[in-house]
Formats: structure tokens, C-alpha cells, sequence
């Protein structure tokens, strides 16, 4: 079998698995140690607390330091109020394009790392090759700090780490950071006919997000006179993307719950914007406990990534760009993995196959072209590590 038939199989398996953020990946991470176990591979998990998830990690190879990470995340968003004009969770092979959830994001890189296991245990590497597979990145990369920090304790310190998400294999060296805040305004209800008597939680949250509104207007305004940047938009946004409150248009509302995303540029830390969007809402907080003290306002962390940086004379870089013969700039809009492996003090950089252009979409897809650029890349690394 070739090791593009063989990447397209291991694809297949993989879509297979419904793995939304809701659900548990257990029966893909229960499949792929099985995969590697069979080719003489040891593999270690690093569970969440319930054990119903759980990160992978495996070392191919002798352990010592100078080799190289293989990251890659096993969870997919979902396909619900999506129309697709195939099963999602069944690859799908229509002339040059492979379809299904996950293909681009990012399953493809971790189907090839899989794929080609067997070739990594027989290339008689002299660096290691090691394999990261996380849970519950769609929704903060969450389950990745875990295992980065086992596999820090255990493992001889590599030379890079290549996180594969959808960068059509261009070396990606920045992207901002992503903080996710849940906010709950708890207001008191009373007629509207006498509103000054109640707070709407509401009418709070609605002020709450016009506060978001003009944080990132003014950075859109310095940005203005910053001068180039490789960023689209090139400042820190901030935004609200679900609201709910209220029980009638003539009552004020007692609760209003809310979702902020705040996607900070490198160089900049989320916690100075978490702190300025919480003196604010001291401010207003202030001001619905003089009508009654049992109102108020609450702010949850729930997510909190770190933006990657560019490193100077980064190992990473200068290993994918030798790999790729990409040696542009490139940047991504999206989170990933990547700051959290450098905040581990890891040497990092984004390169993967497949077009984040249509991940999340219906009809998700990869190219055969990306596919097989993937697989050569990762064929070069074992070339190279076992020189």
C-alpha cells in the first residue's frame, strides 16, 4: 500500500469517529494506541478529570534529546444546523477532494503521523519522532497544558514542535491569543411601568458589550498609525457572540447571560483586557447595588490560549522551513496549540495540510494534493531524523 492509499485509509478511520468537543474521545484514542501498539509502539495518556477524554503521547525512536513533536488534536465542532450533501462522519472521495468533519481540521496531519508510524518504528531514527494528540481544542485548547507538562517531566527535550493545523503547509510563525469569557448580569425584575425600581440585567449586558465595541474601535484606531502588519485584522478584537435574558418585553430582566472572545495580538496579555472589562463592570455593579445589593455581575475565565509568537532564530522555524522550502512569512487568524507548547519553553511553529478555509464549513474538505504534500513532509522528517 502506498503511503498516500494508506494516509486516505487512516483518514477514513479517523472521520469516522464522531469526536465533537461534547463527546468523548475515548474510541479514537482506544484505536490509534491499539494502531501503534501493533507496530511495537509504547504510548501514555494523560486523562481529564472524570476520565471521560484524554490526550496520547507516544516516542518513536531512542529517547534522547533533538527530535521532534508531532501535534496534533483529535476533537472536531460539530455538524449540527449544518447542510451537508454527505455523511460527515464518512469520508467521502469526489474527484480531487476528500470530504468530511474534521478532514481539514485537522485530522488529516494526525491520520498521516498515524499512517506512517510503521515507517518511523522501521527508519531506525536517531532522534525521536513524538506523537501529541490532545482532547477539547475547539473549545480552549484545554486538555493540551496536560500533557505538555507530562510529557516535559518524561520526555528528552526535542528540537521542535511542528503543530499541524491547516496552514496548506506553509510555516506559520504567529497567531493571536484567545480568551473566551462567560459574563451572567443578575438583575431584579419588576414591571416595566416602574422600572427605575428594578435593574434589567439586560439593559447591563447591553452596556457590558458596547463597552467591547469601543475597546476594540479605539485598537482599531491605533492600528490605523501602527503601520504594516502581517494581521488581518492587525489589533486585538473583541467580541460578543451569544446573548440570552429577559422573560417579557414588560418586565426587567432578572438574569442575561453572555459569551466574549478576545483575540489578542502578540505582545499584548488578554489578563490587562480582562481586568479593564471587569473595572468597568465594577463600575456599573456599583451602580445597581444602590437599588439592591443582590444584583450584580459575574465574570468566568473559561478559556485562555496564548497567542504564538515568532522566536527568534526558533529551532521549529528553521527545521519546517527546511522540510518545506517555504521561507515567506505567514501568519494565521486562528488559535492553536502552538503558544501553549511555547509557554513550556518548546521551540513551536504551525504547518499542516489542508486550507483553514474550509474547516467548520459543511462539506468540509482536503485536497489529494494536501494530502500528499503532508505525507511527504513527514516522510522528509523521518529522512532527516534518521540520518
Amino acid at each position: 500500500m502506498s503511503a498516500e492509499t494508506a494516509c486516505e485509509a487512516m483518514l477514513a478511520r479517523l472521520v469516522g469517529f464522531p469526536t465533537v468537543s461534547s463527546a468523548s474521545n475515548l474510541p479514537l484514542i482506544d484505536f490509534a494506541a491499539e494502531h501503534l501498539s501493533a507496530h511495537g509502539i509504547a504510548s501514555h495518556r494523560v486523562p481529564n478529570a472524570d476520565g471521560s477524554k484524554t490526550n496520547l503521547w507516544a516516542t518513536i525512536g531512542p529517547d534522547v534529546a533533538g527530535g521532534v513533536v508531532l501535534s496534533g488534536h483529535t476533537d472536531v465542532v460539530p455538524t449540527e444546523g449544518q447542510v451537508w450533501d454527505t455523511d460527515p462522519f464518512t469520508l467521502t472521495k469526489r474527484g480531487d477532494r476528500l470530504y468530511g468533519r474534521g478532514t481539514t481540521d485537522m485530522k488529516s496531519f494526525v491520520a498521516i503521523a498515524l499512517a506512517l508510524a510503521p515507517e518511523m518504528a522501521a527508519a531506525g531514527l536517531k532522534r525521536p519522532i513524538h506523537l501529541a494528540l490532545s482532547y477539547d481544542e475547539e473549545v480552549g485548547c484545554l486538555g493540551a497544558p496536560a500533557m505538555i507538562a507530562d510529557m516535559r517531566n518524561v520526555i528528552a527535550p526535542p528540537r521542535a514542535v511542528i503543530v499541524g493545523e491547516p496552514t496548506k503547509m506553509q510555516v506559520v510563525t504567529g497567531h493571536k491569543g484567545v480568551m473566551g469569557l462567560e459574563v451572567h448580569v443578575r438583575g431584579k425584575p419588576v414591571h416595566s411601568s416602574v422600572v427605575h425600581e428594578g435593574v434589567s440585567a439586560v439593559m447591563v449586558a447591553a452596556r457590558l458589550i458596547g463597552w467591547l465595541g469601543d475597546r476594540m474601535e479605539r485598537n482599531r484606531l491605533a492600528a490605523a498609525t501602527a503601520g504594516e502588519s502581517l494581521y488581518d485584522p492587525p489589533y486585538t478584537t473583541l467580541h460578543c457572540g451569544r446573548i440570552e435574558g429577559g422573560t417579557a418585553h414588560n418586565i426587567t430582566a432578572k438574569d442575561c447571560r453572555f459569551t466574549v472572545d478576545v483575540r489578542t495580538m502578540p505582545g499584548e496579555r488578554s489578563a490587562d483586557y480582562l481586568a479593564e472589562f471587569a473595572a468597568f463592570a465594577a463600575r456599573l455593579e456599583a451602580d445597581m447595588h444602590r437599588v439592591d445589593g443582590g444584583t450584580g455581575i459575574d465574570i468566568v475565565r473559561r478559556s485562555d490560549t496564548p497567542s504564538c509568537r515568532r522566536e527568534p532564530a526558533g529551532e521549529a522555524e528553521a527545521l519546517a522551513r527546511s522540510l518545506t522550502g517555504d521561507n515567506a512569512e505567514h501568519v494565521v487568524a486562528y488559535g492553536t496549540e502552538a503558544g501553549q507548547f511555547q509557554d513550556a519553553s518548546f521551540s513551536t511553529v504551525v504547518c499542516g495540510p489542508g486550507d483553514m478555509e474550509q474547516g467548520h464549513k459543511p462539506n468540509e474538505f482536503i485536497t489529494l494534493e494536501q494530502l500528499a504534500a503532508g505525507a511527504a513532509f513527514q516522510r522528509r522528517l523521518i529522512a532527516q531524523l534518521a540520518a
